[in-house]
């Protein structure tokens, strides 16, 4: 949730839509729960009998963060919730359950009484994020645990440069300190983030951090689900545009104690000495015409003439039009003041609620939302480094709670192990490695397009290949097909996923691609390009090389059919008599005159096989040239 009264709608129109490489190369912390939440309920709509959906949720969603995405992710797990937020999920379970909000105990032994229904219910909640933390070590992934809310902690790590962004949906990682959160990643489309940019909020609409915690003690957070009654986002949106980041806490601490001293002339005042609408004198102003609302009266009008209608008696003052509105100093300076003291009352009502709420502001949220100790450790962030993946305890893990066979999670894995591969081949070249110690690699297919991403196809030839006299006795595998029998990185290993979900589900990373040439298996994947030319910069070049080769070859190729096709062209205009016409010219000028004249050509309709050769032979005659009127004799 975080700031109640719908705080994404009033930031929506300041989310950027980034491509799929935008993450590439960068750190990024992950509310750990805000995955198995929302995405674990779309896995269970769209297969009601998944099994463990908030491990299959993590898993693939990991896979493509770090090997299609290219990101650094580090994960973060929510620790104990505060006491505020322990009553505030009571009273919402309580509001849930149609029970009476008044029956929710008050005291604090009674609170934790009320709480243990919420604990029980959050007890299978959190088997499903352990879970996912035991997926994760095997990953190689970092996992962090929050002292409380796990978007601080992600908020933390943005704002003191350990990560570059945050991907969560609670909106309060703003006042938490986040600089940048990713409230929505789809992975399969063009542009997957929503991203916003605390640069971008405080340029339209001039909102700081402070300006925001503000904002939810006003209209309600996690930690307090009512707010100030009679505060919606607007009203409360226009409230803190009043002051300064630096101010409006102190303010509103005043305000809280019921003196108002931002209004002039009433320096320290109280609630009790402030003058009522009806005490303060009235507006003032000339009078006008009320026949043309001019300025001047209408007696003066009739003696005198308006000197604005230009008129010297009352029967040719012009009468003023619906709508009228006097542009005169003193119908401006009217209202001019009515503004003045319309906006002096609004304030007044509004810290009027405000001074009504008992302990108000709350310090303790305050406390939780401007503190930068959200981490267990008291050592402050640990070191965040990313290392291999277990695959092993992976395939036991993932066989005993999804009943996967080992060959389909190997195969699923393959992207993550090339993308560490390539990382560590470009960071140390010298070093002789094998992907999964069985493929080195061959050479760069093509390159594609994928989401609006550019990657380069790889082959991956392995090593090994003539051990296995098998594989020339198994059905050759092109490019473009896919297949399981080759996705087995182990020999013992079965060869069909039986039993595995449809790939087309949420996140999938495509199934490599198989090819089997002359007895020795390869592999085909999508890398990125970038990465790709760190890893082997020579065989980068020499495929660009190639590909500029062969773009120059096929322009040529194009120019030259379009000059044999504009050789070949019949030229235009009239050709000169004596000269002889091709068959094609002949039959295609004949066709022409007959449609023309309005005749079928012959052997189209009965009249045609009914006319004489003769009478046909001497309308063709008629305009040929005498050569060609010569050979149709002889024919």
């Amino acid at each position: 949730m975080g700031v109640g009264g719908s705080f994404w709608d009033l930031l929506k129109p300041y989310a950027r839509h980034e491509g799929a490489g935008y993450l590439r190369g960068r750190r990024v912390a992950v509310d750990l729960s805000f995955w198995v939440v929302s995405h674990s309920t779309a896995i269970r709509a769209r297969l009601p009998r998944a099994r463990s959906p908030h491990l299959r949720t993590t898993f693939f969603r990991t896979l493509s963060l770090f090997a299609k995405m290219g990101a650094f992710p580090v994960f973060v797990v929510d620790g104990e919730p505060s006491p505020l937020k322990s009553q505030a999920r009571a009273a919402r379970f309580f509001r849930g359950s149609g029970m009476d909000l008044a029956a929710l105990p008050s005291t604090e032994a009674d609170s934790s009484a009320a709480a243990a229904p919420v604990k029980r219910r959050n007890a299978a909640f959190t088997r499903c994020v352990e879970e996912c933390v035991e997926l994760l070590e095997y990953l190689g992934m970092p996992v962090l645990r929050a002292n409380g809310e796990a978007e601080a902690l992600c908020a933390q790590l943005n704002n003191e440069g350990h990560v570059d962004a945050c991907i969560t949906a609670d909106s309060d990682a703003f006042l938490f300190g986040a600089k940048t959160v990713i409230k929505v990643l789809r992975s399969n489309c063009k542009e997957p983030f929503e991203c916003y940019h605390i640069a971008d909020i405080e340029s339209g609409l001039g909102l700081k951090r402070k300006q925001m915690v503000s904002m939810a003690l006003l209209i309600g957070s996690d930690h307090d689900l009512h707010g100030v009654p009679g505060f919606g986002l607007e009203t409360a949106l226009r409230f803190v545009q009043l002051f300064a980041e630096d101010e409006i806490l102190d303010k509103l601490h005043e305000i809280g104690r019921g003196v108002y001293p931002f209004f002039e002339g009433f320096d320290n005042a109280h609630i009790d000495d402030l003058p009522s609408s009806s005490t303060k004198s009235p507006i003032v102003k000339s009078p006008h015409c009320s026949h043309c609302g001019h300025l001047g009266s209408k007696k003066n009008h009739s003696k005198d003439g308006c000197n604005y209608c230009l008129v010297d008696s009352l029967e040719n003052c012009v009468e003023k039009p619906a709508g009228f509105k006097c542009e005169c100093p003193s119908c401006d300076e009217a209202r001019d003041l009515k503004e003045q003291r319309q906006h002096e009352n609004w304030q007044i009502k509004v810290c009027k609620r405000i001074a009504a709420e008992t302990n108000f502001p709350n310090e303790e949220i305050i406390k939780l939302y401007l503190s930068d100790n959200n981490l267990v450790e008291e050592k402050g962030v640990p070191l965040l480094s990313w290392s291999k993946p277990d695959v092993d305890a992976l395939v036991d893990l993932l066989s005993y709670k999804q009943n996967w066979e080992p060959s389909y999670i190997r195969q699923r894995m393959l992207p993550m192990l090339s993308t560490i591969y390539l990382r560590e081949v470009a960071s140390s070249p010298s070093t002789p490695l094998l992907l999964c110690d069985q493929y080195e690699f061959d050479s760069i297919q093509r390159s594609k397009i994928r989401h609006g991403h550019p990657y380069y196809l790889v082959k991956w030839k392995r090593a090994a290949c003539g051990m296995n006299s098998n594989m020339s006795n198994k059905k050759p595998v092109m490019e473009g097909e896919t297949s399981s029998e080759v996705t087995v990185l182990d020999e013992d290993d079965d060869e069909d996923a039986v039993g595995c979900e449809s790939p087309e589900l949420l996140d999938e990373l495509d199934v490599p691609q198989v090819l089997i040439d002359d007895g020795c298996s390869f592999l085909l994947t999508d890398e990125d390009i970038q990465l790709v030319g760190a890893a082997f910069p020579k065989e980068t070049a020499r495929f660009q090389e190639e590909q500029r080769l062969k773009e120059a070859r096929s322009r040529s190729r194009k120019s030259k059919s379009s000059l044999a096709d504009s050789a070949c062209e019949t030229p235009k205009g009239p050709r000169p008599s004596g000269v002889q016409l091709s068959i094609t010219e002949f039959y295609r000028s004949k066709k022409g005159q007959n449609i023309e004249s309005g005749k079928k050509p012959a052997g189209e309709g009965h009249s045609a096989k009914e006319g004489s050769r003769k009478s046909s032979d001497r309308d063709l005659n008629k305009n040929l040239p005498k050569s060609v009127r010569r050979r149709l004799f002889d024919y």
